[in-house]
């Protein structure tokens, strides 16, 4: 019985989530009819049609559709064999892809990577910077090996090691009445001036968590798509936002014109943890805790050299 190839798997993952032959053929590195030739060969074992095809657009039929999600996984636990092999002869060497958030890559990567490659110098880092949905999409196609989050964060059924945690802190215009205090409490803080991110980023629910706020709570007239994006509006006087710790320390913020305040609950301060997201089929799990206690130990030996 003849089976379908990896190869033909990976063309139609591409074109199901692309939607266009053209661009998938160009992440697959294949001409555009070497593609298409491959996924009418699919078609052709299977018996079936996968996809609809016009002159303008191309969509996925309900098998497609199927067949697709389950290629990703058969093509993720594929590239989890060729990790498996080699984290056997070292698991501190070779390629590593890692997907990162954007609220946590201009912060965390400065302070890691300096450690990384003085303590693992034989691992190559690739790194992508991508919304958290988008990168546990990834990760469960085995695009990625492993992904750098915020918690907390619905992961589903892959694991997790967190590596460090944050408080955080409200950021807002120099002269705003609430820049006398020494701490700000989450009850003070003005909803109708708070300035979000956008819809997608886990930092905005996780500062709505931090002010015990609704998700449905938002400005609709500013909504950021970074963090510099909000503390220039900040430091031009159109609202206050909350800053992870990690962010508080960098140029982005101290050379903004704005005041900064720790964030306090009447319980305890709300903190958002960070760690890696793997695969359950993953082999290479003490790459990962090596990696873990990396990240750890240059974020402590930071914040002790700022401390001091």
């Amino acid at each position: 019985m003849n089976l379908p190839t990896l190869r033909q798997l990976q063309y139609l993952t591409a074109v199901v989530e692309l939607k266009h032959f053209g661009h998938a053929a160009e992440r697959c590195f294949v001409t555009q009819s070497t593609l298409s030739a491959g996924i009418q060969d699919l078609e052709s074992l299977l018996a079936a049609p996968l996809l609809e095809r016009t002159n303008r657009k191309v969509m996925p039929t309900a098998l497609g559709l199927e067949i697709a999600e389950r290629a990703r996984h058969i093509l993720s636990l594929s590239a989890d064999l060729v990790d498996l092999a080699l984290s056997e002869h070292n698991p501190l060497t070779g390629r590593l892809r890692i997907g990162v958030i954007p609220s946590i890559s201009p912060f965390l990567l400065p302070k890691v990577l300096p450690a990384i490659r003085e303590q693992l110098p034989e691992l190559e880092l690739v790194l992508i910077e991508d919304q958290s949905e988008r990168l546990l999409k990834q990760l469960r196609a085995g695009d990625i090996d492993l992904s750098i989050m915020a918690f907390p964060f619905d992961i589903g059924d892959l694991k997790h090691a967190i590596f460090a945690s944050e408080p955080f802190w409200v950021a807002l215009p120099k002269y705003h009445h609430l820049a006398s205090q020494k701490t700000i409490s989450a009850e003070q803080i003005p909803v109708n001036e708070l300035l979000l991110l956008s819809e997608g980023h886990c930092l905005r629910e996780h500062a709505l968590s931090a002010c015990q706020l609704p998700a449905t709570t938002h400005r609709t007239s500013f909504q950021g798509t970074s963090l510099y994006t909000l503390i220039e509006m900040v430091a031009g006087g159109l609202g206050i936002t909350l800053l992870p710790e990690m962010a508080i320390n960098s140029d982005m913020v101290r050379h903004a014109d704005i005041c900064i305040r720790p964030l306090v609950t009447t319980e305890q301060n709300p903190v958002r943890e960070l760690g890696l997201v793997w695969r359950p089929s993953y082999r290479r799990v003490t790459t990962v805790e090596q990696l873990a206690n990396t990240f750890a130990g240059a974020l402590h030996e930071s914040d002790h050299s700022v401390r001091a």
